[in-house]
């Protein structure tokens, strides 16, 4: 499910079970019961806890005991207690658990230990949250906590964390619902823990994350799952699909297809102007070739699509260098880049200008068979581009004072791009004060390359398939 995309569907005046079944394909909805628990890391390192009044824990190894009252020979026992007002601090400490409160040590557990109270537990500069409160040592240091919580206490913490509350009320509840079916269907992804709180799975912030809109999502649609054949199904959402969502084994290379999770068009993907609908990266030709490591065969050309998934996602690539070409999976591409989707596409341009002086004669004919002398002045830059990323940079020269005089200037842009299509038009422009002014039209070759005759000196660039090229100067 696009989260844009279910947006505009409910601006639309669709549903949210109208939602639902457009992105899961061929699927109901169904109801479990809202009385489980799910398990999420919260914290690595450093713990502390307030709000807890009582606890559990493997057993108590030691509780510091108070020196003995003149008179007498021991103390009674002093029970390890907790106070909702009080803010402990959690160490790990030989394989076990120490507790600390205003400096002192109050007790040695043995973990697990696990928090409650009649109220929300807070983790001081983390969140605030219901349930119980996990802790353990974790065997490169510090202490991983864990927010054992209700499941509709969860999804009440994911909604509004997933999605803006001010959104409509069908967009909330199918996210709501999708939130749900997502943590029911997933396996856990941690013998100790059944979801990540961050995009690793879905985002949870706890109890100071809810709104009332999302709260109320949640309770329109409480213990409601997507399902398919009787089973809940995993229901993978994200931000924005480009307009058209992607079949599953298209993305998670490897996976099975599963007849739920198909790719389907995504008319309204761009609502209240989606910033993630469509985007670009740039890079220079030099950057892309280094990120690309040994991939790049020689000097690297360009990126060239082999296979489309059913959107335009990248599914296989071909990276183009001068002595032969390698093939790269869309997914990999994407995480070499470091780039939003596979919804991508690449070029790169090359462009240079070419400034010619053809030099007045003086008085009187030349001598037949003499030369006319001529200066060439020449400044490049590449660009590799990618619908995604572009690659850009730049160089600069000019003519000297002399060679100008009494000269005729000549200038033109050359340069090539790769993907081409041979007869395709590459559109000149120059920076004037109001932006990027047409300066001239030239044709691409079959090899890929376009010559461009421009008038006067200043900053140009060529504009293909609406890709900018780097800006280059003509002296």
């Amino acid at each position: 499910m696009s989260q844009y995309g279910a947006l505009g569907f409910a601006q639309h005046g669709f549903s949210y079970r109208s939602i639902l079944s457009h992105y899961y394909r061929d699927t109901t909805l169904s109801h479990v019961s809202p009385i489980r628990t799910v398990t999420v890391l919260v914290k690595n390192g450093a713990a502390a806890f307030s709000g807890a009044d009582r606890f559990r824990s493997g057993g108590i190894v030691s509780v510091p005991q108070p020196k003995p009252r003149k008179g007498t020979h021991k103390q009674p026992p002093v029970r390890l207690k907790l106070k909702p007002g009080t803010t402990y601090s959690v160490l790990s400490s030989k394989g076990q658990l120490k507790l600390v409160a205003g400096g002192r040590e109050i007790g040695v557990v043995k973990p697990p230990l696990a928090v409650g109270g009649d109220g929300p537990l807070t983790l001081p500069g983390v969140g605030t949250y219901h349930g119980q409160l996990q802790f353990r040592p974790r065997p490169k240091g510090g202490v991983q906590t864990i927010n054992a919580v209700d499941i509709e206490d969860y999804v009440r913490g994911v909604v509004p964390s997933e999605m803006p509350s001010t959104w409509p009320s069908q967009a909330l509840e199918a996210q709501a619902v999708a939130a749900r079916t997502y943590v029911i269907a997933s396996a856990a992804v941690n013998p100790l823990f059944d979801v990540y709180d961050d995009t690793r799975s879905q985002v949870y912030r706890g109890v100071g994350a809810e709104t009332p809109t999302g709260n109320a999502a949640e309770s329109a649609t409480r213990g409601q799952v997507v399902d398919y054949a009787g089973q809940p199904v995993t229901t993978y959402f994200f931000s924005s699909s480009g307009g058209y969502t992607e079949s599953v084994q298209n993305v998670f290379l490897g996976v099975a297809p599963e007849a739920w999770l198909i790719g389907v068009p995504d008319p309204y993907d761009n609502a209240d102007g989606n910033p993630y609908y469509r985007w670009h990266e740039n890079l220079s030709v030099g950057a892309a070739a280094h990120t690309l490591g040994k991939l790049v065969k020689g000097q690297l050309e360009g990126i060239k699509v082999l296979q489309h998934g059913v959107s335009p996602r990248v599914v296989q690539a071909a990276i183009v260098g001068t002595r032969g070409t390698t093939n790269v999976s869309g997914p990999r591409l994407r995480k070499l880049f470091n780039l939003r989707s596979t919804y991508m596409s690449f070029m790169t341009i090359k462009t240079k200008s070419v400034t010619s002086t053809t030099v007045a004669p003086k008085q009187g004919a030349p001598k037949p068979g003499a030369p006319t002398p001529t200066t060439t002045s020449k400044s490049g830059a590449r660009t590799m581009t990618v619908t995604t990323p572009t690659v850009t940079s730049s160089g600069g020269g000019g003519l000297s004072a002399h060679a100008r005089r009494g000269a005729k200037l000549h200038h033109e842009l050359q340069g090539t791009t790769f993907p081409a299509v041979a007869g395709q038009a590459v559109l000149a422009q120059r920076l004037v004060a109001g932006g990027w002014s047409r300066a001239g039209v030239g044709r691409l070759t079959t090899e890929g390359s376009y010559e461009i005759p421009v008038a006067d000196r200043g900053l140009y660039r060529v504009v293909y398939q609406g890709v900018e090229g780097p800006a280059v100067s003509v002296n």
